[in-house]
């Protein structure tokens, strides 16, 4: 094969050209494609759904139920524009991924910060996702008979450190992504279990919920919160400890979490060898990096247990920029059609939008920042700023 890409047949053999991104697309002759294209489709669904789709009456509370719902297909309608938007500015710049893009619109500067969110937007989602399995499976341990308070299957920091060494470590060391679609098969049907136990739950404990105030009204004031997260909390928090089918919903969510985030390791893992290795990782260097990654994502969850915070967090620096700012921005550079064309006018409201909500989310987590500071310098000066303190840790 020479270096442009085409391959010398033998002599009298028909002149082939192949180039080097149709061998890459193509489908392997000795190979089906059937079960790599299901594993492919059931890893993109697991990545999507996976643990998000219960935490989804959060935001909803959170924003109110009628925003909440216009909300949500709100996003789901910035998120899809945001693809074409993508689509026609690789096109525009001759580009064929999203690195490639932005380097050719904002330069390696560019690159770098596309690159860094994301990595930190997968490698804070499996900080969540370990906190979420310490915190959900140490409630199912509890009901498990003669597991006492002082047992270490109630310690979410062993549970954690076992869960990773034995699960997420191993799962995560492979090296192709499709060996993971059984494992996200799994999971999708977990996720089928977990949504059934809800309905059931709805059905036969409907009646004895009571009727909260303002349960209907149209807007909270946490609609921006909602828009930077619209997914996170754990509604089997609404059901009690000794519910033994809220049990079952418990550890089939912990397990799901579990199943979820090789996923997420495969894409930090992805972005450091594209960034520091040229895209190709050394088998030496594959387990390395592996064990990195997860080694700090554990160290972290096991040291910080505010999963509200965390995911938020990740939402607004990380979502939001890659799927609002981003993308706009560079179609808005790149585009050559006249300011008052439709895509650019959407494109600079999603832009708008996007900072917007980084902005104030910013704002007010700089404001947990230094009441936590102060707090920790100025105990007995500080009661004001304790206060607010303390109504952020209560969204813990």
């Amino acid at each position: 094969m020479e270096r442009g890409g085409t391959e010398q047949p033998p002599a009298g053999a028909p002149q082939i050209e192949i180039d080097d991104h149709t061998a890459l697309v193509s489908k392997p002759r000795n190979k089906g494609g059937n079960g790599d294209l299901a594993s492919a489709g059931f890893n993109i669904i697991n990545s999507i759904i996976g643990s998000g789709i219960i935490g989804l009456p959060y935001s909803m509370k959170e924003a109110g139920f009628p925003l909440g719902v216009l909300l949500l297909f709100g996003v789901a309608y910035i998120t899809d524009y945001s693809i074409i938007l993508l689509i026609k500015g690789g096109n525009l710049s001759s580009t064929n991924t999203y690195q490639e893009l932005v380097r050719k619109t904002y330069g390696f500067l560019g690159y770098l910060i596309l690159s860094t969110l994301q990595f930190l937007y997968p490698f804070i989602a499996m900080i969540s996702y370990n906190i979420i399995t310490g915190d959900t499976l140490t409630k199912v341990f509890l009901r498990i008979p003669g597991v006492g308070s002082e047992n270490v299957l109630i310690d979410r920091r062993f549970i954690i450190l076992v869960t990773t060494i034995i699960f997420t470590l191993p799962l995560s060391l492979y090296r192709d992504i499709a060996k993971l679609g059984k494992v996200s098969l799994v999971s999708l049907l977990l996720t089928v279990v977990i949504l059934v136990i809800v309905m059931v739950r709805t059905i036969t404990l409907g009646p004895q919920v009571p009727k909260s105030e303002n349960a209907w009204i149209f807007a909270k004031s946490n609609a921006i919160q909602a828009i930077g997260v619209m997914s996170f909390g754990d509604i089997f928090e609404n059901y009690c400890r000794d519910d033994n089918l809220a049990t079952f919903g418990r550890f089939c969510y912990g397990v799901t979490v579990i199943l979820t985030f090789p996923l997420e390791c495969f894409v930090t893992r992805e972005v450091v060898a594209n960034v520091f290795f040229h895209g190709s990782l050394s088998t030496v260097f594959h387990i390395v990096v592996t064990v990195i990654i997860i080694a700090v994502a554990t160290g972290v969850s096991l040291v910080y247990d505010c999963l509200g915070i965390v995911l938020e967090l990740n939402g607004v620096l990380s979502a939001t920029p890659l799927v609002f700012i981003i993308p706009t921005a560079c179609y808005l550079r790149l585009s050559e059609e006249r300011w008052n064309h439709s895509d650019n006018l959407i494109s600079c409201l999603i832009l708008a939008v996007g900072v917007l909500v980084m902005t104030f989310r910013c704002s007010q987590y700089s404001s947990f920042v230094l009441a936590e500071w102060s707090l920790n310098m100025f105990p007995s000066c500080c009661t004001k700023w304790n206060s607010k303190l303390l109504l952020l840790h209560h969204s813990c």
